[in-house]
């Protein structure tokens, strides 16, 4: 009677160490990212892009462009950051949460590359130099972005977004060579790949700039951070001139 109990008992420990060694081999397969499927990608389009721009992807005038060229450089940063899909037509894209997992976002990008244009561009920020960066990026860019890229208005409609949170070097690379929105576009000409890699590490910098002096004041640079620190100043002159004072009467 033992010996049939303990049978027992080791074939029940034997299927459940079966059976859990069956889960700790498939979940890493189920949690690794598979091979990109332009079909289903086509299956999501149809179902989620289609209303704006059109079955081929040909664009529906005022809703949406046609994505024939756009290729996989502009489908992956619209579809990753969020921007992408719109609500309604005609709302300001933003960066956002993007609605789509990494595995969707692929089928989607591999869709929309298997129309033609530019694939995802190489990005090495470790490669640049970050001087040459900052020119590139005063030059360039700072006019809307502010020079140490905390964004900006740049018309009474369009808002230059802040490069500090959330941007990552491939974004760099992708929208240099998309141009969106208002932003002009750069092509291999104007900015070749180290300029690229540079301006990439530069915003990297931004991200966590030091400090030194104490309060940074968003860092919005020396000329505004002056007259806020002469203001401060002055008002502080007034209180002691007032406290230490003695007023004259007629």
């Amino acid at each position: 009677m033992r010996r049939r109990v303990a049978r027992t008992v080791l074939a029940i420990l034997g299927v459940a160490c079966c059976a859990l060694g069956t889960v700790a081999f498939a979940a890493p397969r189920s949690s690794a990212q598979r091979a990109p499927s332009a079909a289903h990608g086509r299956q999501l389009f149809v179902t989620g892009c289609s209303s704006c721009h059109g079955l081929e992807a040909r664009g529906v005038p005022g809703s949406g462009p046609d994505l024939h060229g756009v290729g996989a450089l502009a489908a992956d940063w619209y579809l990753r950051t969020g921007r992408m899909p719109l609500a309604r037509p005609h709302d300001y894209p933003i960066r956002a949460h993007s609605v789509y997992s990494a595995n969707q976002r692929a089928d989607l990008i591999a869709y929309i590359g298997s129309l033609g244009g530019p694939p995802i561009p190489p990005v090495h920020p470790e490669r640049g130099s970050l001087s040459h960066g900052k020119e590139l990026f005063t030059d360039r860019c700072a006019g809307c972005h502010q020079v140490v890229a905390q964004g900006g208005v740049v018309t009474p409609n369009t808002i230059a977004p802040s490069l500090e949170n959330g941007v990552k070097p491939i974004d760099v690379a992708e929208v240099v060579r998309i141009g969106p929105y208002v932003m002009p576009r750069f092509n291999e000409k104007a900015l070749d790949q180290h300029d690229v890699d540079s301006l990439a590490r530069y915003v990297q910098h931004t991200q966590d700039l030091p400090n030194i002096g104490g309060w940074g004041i968003g860092n919005i640079g020396p000329v505004p951070e002056g007259l806020v620190a002469w203001g401060i100043g002055i008002v502080a002159l007034l209180v002691v001139a007032r406290v230490i004072g003695e007023r004259t009467t007629e």
